[in-house]
């Protein structure tokens, strides 16, 4: 009996303890929180005048690129190209048709 009784209190002492665990906790969090929020918002403000800065060097590094990468997979079809410009001047009547 006395070992049942035990169990019970030490059941009802590990949920008294998770009990203050959790509310001191979720204060803390929230004290936490309250005290950084102006840092927050001010990585926030940083990060926005970082990207008016980077961000129009990336747009031209980005246009670059593109440029390159174009380059680089329409410069292996230009022999195509030229083969139907070819066909075009040969294929294109010598003189303009009279309606």
């Amino acid at each position: 009996m006395a070992a049942l009784m035990l169990m019970g209190f030490l059941l009802f002492l590990g949920a008294v303890l998770f009990t203050v665990l959790l509310v001191v906790g979720v204060a803390l969090k929230l004290a936490l929180r309250l005290i950084l929020l102006p840092l927050l918002l001010l990585k926030w403000l940083v990060g926005g005048l970082v990207l008016m800065v980077v961000g129009p060097i990336l747009a031209v590094v980005g246009l670059f690129v593109l440029f390159v990468l174009g380059a680089v997979f329409a410069l292996p079809l230009l022999p195509f190209v030229l083969l139907g410009l070819l066909v075009w001047a040969l294929a294109r009547p010598s003189r303009v048709a009279v309606a």
